[in-house]
């Protein structure tokens, strides 16, 4: 489907139709919690609905209001249904005092908004029949509909190495790659059947159009060599189709940094990177709210996983494990686990966690599996060492060794180091170097893109790491 330009502004016509869509079933949602509330037969209702009109009306705006601030429509790109409906159950939260100061303020259009238990019932008919409405028109309209048509404008090794990883199925497909336009490369890498060729006396403006393409992915392996089309790519910018950087694209859909792309001078000029004042007092009030709740729940496993190690190892073995790490701009920390290893399990210096590491202990093995050993970090949090949201901390020893090898690694260390992780969720336990610039990818990705939904999605998400023991090792 094709945009449409309304006040100036490019919109996609599939959003529209779901937007449209939403609305219809929030004030249905309305109608039906009215209805229960204080009508109960229909042909009351019937006789009555417009009275319950404006406060359906406001309360699907409200709603649709702050779906567009969220962002809700644009995440089945990014995050899929999943995320989708997470972000929709925010809305419908944020949306409830919305709707009560609405009622306050114009009592006689909205005093249905007012009405006890009525919004709250509304939200809660609303999610269900949004999931419904959504499932259905995805089913129908095909996924393709709301993906971007992307041409890559280079065929070289950086084009190559784009293809390959973006060809994981761990990624968003939020587009369809309609192929490669040769830029400036000494050699094609590219296969030959992906390339996009122009037709005689064809300029790129007249090839976007002919291919449909909603955005143009830079990729050249070295710009400095020239040979951009900068007029063709002004042009297809002022017709509104998207030009992007290849490492901005690829943070964009994979949702971790490419670190053989990236220059200090990307990093320099790249959005993100800061955090408000205000964001930063949030987020240390949703760490300690969130570590509390965490040690109200957990304390009983605490309670037998301190009785299970006395029973493995006798009553005068150590229980926790201590050790230093590496915290907020390179500070040392001592942060603690329940011992899962021997008590001379590094006798012989520091050395990587392996899989299988005959280290471990019978316990050890149970409680690294449910991570019930990271649990007595929860008072690393509530110190203020740690967040409940970052990259893992790691060891000195490690980290001067790591910074020397690989690139950007200390900035890892410009926000608190975690009790859980962007990286823990998208990436298995690092046991290699290797590993460790893999996952350095991801909390990349966090320290740039960090917010509060961000963290709240990497909370709730983390429950899939405990239950199905993704990363755990």
């Amino acid at each position: 489907m094709a945009h449409v330009r309304l006040f100036r502004h490019y919109l996609h016509v599939p959003f529209l139709i779901l937007g449209l869509l939403d609305f219809l079933a929030l004030v249905l949602a309305l109608y039906l919690a009215v209805f229960f509330r204080y009508f109960g037969d229909p042909a009351m209702l019937a006789e009555y609905w417009t009275y319950v009109l404006p406060s359906a009306v406001a309360f699907g705006l409200v709603n649709l209001v702050v779906m567009v601030a969220l962002a809700v429509h644009q995440a089945k790109l990014e995050e899929g249904l999943t995320g989708m409906m997470l972000r929709t159950i925010m809305t419908l939260i944020l949306s409830l005092p919305l709707s009560y100061v609405l009622a306050f303020l114009l009592p006689d259009y909205f005093w249905y908004l007012g009405g006890e238990g009525v919004v709250t019932s509304a939200s809660v008919f609303g999610f269900l029949m949004l999931g419904i409405v959504r499932s259905l028109f995805f089913r129908l309209i095909g996924a393709n509909r709301f993906r971007r048509r992307v041409l890559m404008l280079g065929a070289g090794q950086r084009a190559y190495q784009m293809e390959q990883e973006l060809q994981s199925p761990m990624n968003r497909k939020g587009f369809v790659l309609v192929g490669f336009l040769p830029a400036n490369e000494d050699s094609v890498q590219v296969d030959e059947d992906r390339l996009c060729r122009q037709q005689k006396g064809e300029d790129l403006p007249a090839l976007v159009d002919r291919l449909r393409i909603d955005e143009i992915v830079i990729a050249v392996d070295d710009r400095r060599h020239g040979g951009l089309p900068m007029e063709g790519l002004l042009e297809c910018r002022m017709r509104g189709v998207r030009i992007i950087e290849g490492a901005s694209f690829y943070e964009r859909e994979t949702r971790k940094v490419a670190l053989e792309m990236i220059t200090s001078g990307w990093l320099v000029f790249s959005e993100g990177f800061s955090l408000s004042a205000i964001s930063r007092w949030s987020k240390r009030l949703i760490d300690l709210s969130a570590s509390l709740v965490l040690l109200a729940l957990t304390w009983p496993l605490m309670l037998l996983t301190v009785i299970a190690i006395k029973l493995e190892d006798g009553l005068k073995a150590p229980v926790l494990y201590s050790q230093e790490r590496v915290g907020l701009n390179g500070r040392i920390f001592r942060v603690h686990k329940f011992r899962s290893m021997g008590t001379d399990a590094e006798k012989g210096g520091a050395v990587w966690a392996q899989k299988d590491d005959d280290r471990i202990t019978r316990v050890g093995r149970v409680i690294r599996k449910v991570r019930i050993d990271e649990l007595p970090q929860i008072f690393n949090v509530l110190k203020g060492e740690m967040a409940f949201v970052g990259p893992r901390p790691e060891r000195p020893f490690f980290v001067d060794q790591l910074s020397a090898s690989i690139p950007f690694y200390s900035e890892r260390h410009r926000v608190k180091p975690g009790l859980t992780g962007w990286a823990q969720l998208c990436f298995a336990y690092a046991d290699s170097e290797e590993d460790t610039r893999e996952k350095l990818r991801y909390d990349l990705y966090y320290i740039k893109n960090q917010s509060l939904l961000l963290d709240i999605l990497t909370m709730v998400q983390t429950v899939e790491v405990v239950l199905f023991k993704k990363g755990a090792q």
